[in-house]
């Protein structure tokens, strides 16, 4: 493996200045054999009201297995209080611990790792309370108060809410279907003035890489820093590419893993990335336990944040993910995975057939907005002899989401809030929409909550530099049955009909 480069003044003053804590000094030494402690704290294990626990659990689909077969018989995954025997000893999940957390958990996240990224270069893992957390102990790690960082061009807005209080702004780069334009990147950077701007040039460029929150977009490999990727195993082929394959067919580890797009991780020859790996998505939100990958640079600094401010993520949760990881295997583990895949490739086409079925659904080169994203929704007007389009979208191939940029330059109403010298008249009609679609009770997440957080004085359409007469929304397809996203759409193409003709 590669030996990291020296990135060390990367790290902030205030990580710089955090010490070890004591007590978990201490009990590194707890564990020797015959240590007989009067040190700690620690309740004694006697006195801890939980002496086993039990979880149903499926089997993942074993190869040759119909996708659906995560419906089998479930089977108990029990925990018990039993430090003589080879399984897996409740009682240590249930007391403090060093912070880094459970060392056969962080063992399979470094086996996990390794199977699927192969990183070149040195790395360790950290276990964390989830990817929200995890987050602002990066930003704790690396950033000074009024710093810049890089973002993509619409950004998952919990990253931004925690930095917003701190001073620190958003740089927002441009993308396209491939993801963040690397020229646009590099033209911001050799650009950048500080004494215009009053902060030095940024060092930190936070990504969601693969099925991005909110657009759906996944950087090429081409294009592949702090790597947030929970939908990274979520992947799977585009719209038209996925009708002709009626019957998937479950691969092997390796072959599925071939079809995955590239992480940064896996190009990272110098110690650079901060990954963010989650079990949120891959298993369920309730664990909040996900886990660091990063150069050892990094996780030290990260694990005496860790000490200080978290301690270990739950223990019921890693007692949990280490007995689900150690009955399936990683090879049953990435079967699970495919089985994911599937799962929501189906619930992605549920949307794309509504679509279809609401309005005429074309690629931007066929339809009447040439140079929009990939593909646009148009209604026809009244004599049917013109299509108006009313949204584009780029066809998500991963993730949960579609990222849609309606049109308003042709609609009546959004007309009149322009003569009215509204100050954003784009943000004020697509309020107006919202309110409209929620009253016949379907629901889509508004734009701006995914606006890169720049200042005050650039909260307008206009002051952000924004596509005049647009505003986008993003329609969610991981939660609704087949029949809510049909009747959502349909009440959603209700609404667009009255407000567009």
């Amino acid at each position: 493996m590669e030996v990291p480069v020296d990135l060390s003044h990367h790290i902030n003053e205030k990580s710089r200045a955090r010490h070890p804590s004591p007590l978990k000094d201490i009990i590194k030494f707890m564990g020797e054999e015959g240590m007989i402690s009067l040190a700690g704290g620690l309740p004694h294990p006697s006195l801890f009201p939980l002496h086993e626990v039990s979880f149903k659990v499926p089997g993942p689909p074993g190869l040759g297995q119909p996708l659906d077969a995560r419906q089998q018989q479930s089977s108990d995954l029990t925990i018990g209080r039993d430090p003589v025997s080879d399984q897996i000893d409740l009682t240590q999940f249930l007391q403090y611990g060093n912070g880094s957390g459970n060392r056969q958990l962080l063992a399979l996240c470094n086996d996990l790792t390794q199977r699927v990224h192969a990183p070149p270069c040195q790395y360790q893992c950290l276990l964390h309370p989830g990817n929200t957390n995890a987050w602002a102990k990066v930003v704790g790690l690396l950033c000074e108060d009024k710093d810049f960082v890089i973002v993509e061009e619409y950004t998952y807005p919990s990253a931004q809410a925690l930095w917003v209080p701190l001073g620190i702004k958003a740089v927002p780069v441009a993308a396209d279907e491939q993801g963040i334009q690397a020229g646009q990147l590099r033209q911001l950077l050799e650009d950048w003035d500080e004494d215009v701007r009053g902060a030095k040039r940024p060092h930190v460029l936070y990504l969601v890489s693969v099925g991005s929150n909110p657009t759906g977009i996944t950087i090429s490999a081409q294009r592949r820093l702090v790597e947030d990727d929970p939908y990274y195993f979520l992947q799977y082929p585009s719209y038209q590419d996925s009708l002709a394959c009626t019957k998937p067919q479950q691969k092997t580890s390796d072959d599925f893993l071939k079809t995955l797009t590239p992480s940064f991780l896996s190009l990272d020859t110098q110690g650079r990335v901060i990954r963010l790996e989650s079990f949120s998505k891959t298993l369920f939100p309730g664990l909040r336990l996900g886990y660091f990958v990063a150069n050892p640079l990094f996780t030290e600094r990260l694990l005496r944040a860790t000490e200080v401010e978290t301690q270990d993520p739950a223990g019921l949760s890693q007692a949990y993910v280490l007995g689900i990881l150690q009955s399936w295997g990683i090879d049953g583990y990435l079967s699970w995975l495919q089985s994911l895949q599937f799962q929501y490739l189906t619930r992605r086409n549920w949307l794309l057939d509504s679509f279809s079925e609401h309005f005429t659904l074309e690629a931007a080169e066929k339809s009447p907005l040439t140079s929009a994203d990939s593909l646009v929704a148009s209604i026809r007007t009244k004599d049917g002899t013109l299509r108006r389009p009313v949204f584009s979208f780029v066809d998500p191939t991963a993730g949960m989401f579609v990222w849609s940029k309606f049109y308003f330059d042709k609609v009546p109403r959004f007309i009149e809030l322009q003569r009215t010298d509204h100050q954003d008249p784009e943000q004020a009609f697509a309020d107006e929409l919202w309110k409209a679609w929620a009253s016949e009770l379907v629901l889509l997440t508004p734009g701006s909550y995914y606006h890169p957080w720049q200042g005050f004085e650039k909260t307008t359409t206009k002051a952000r530099g924004a596509d005049p007469s647009t505003a986008h929304f993003r329609f969610s397809f991981a939660t609704p049955t087949q029949h809510e996203i049909r009747a959502g759409v349909k009440r959603m193409s209700e609404v667009i009909q009255r407000f567009w003709e």
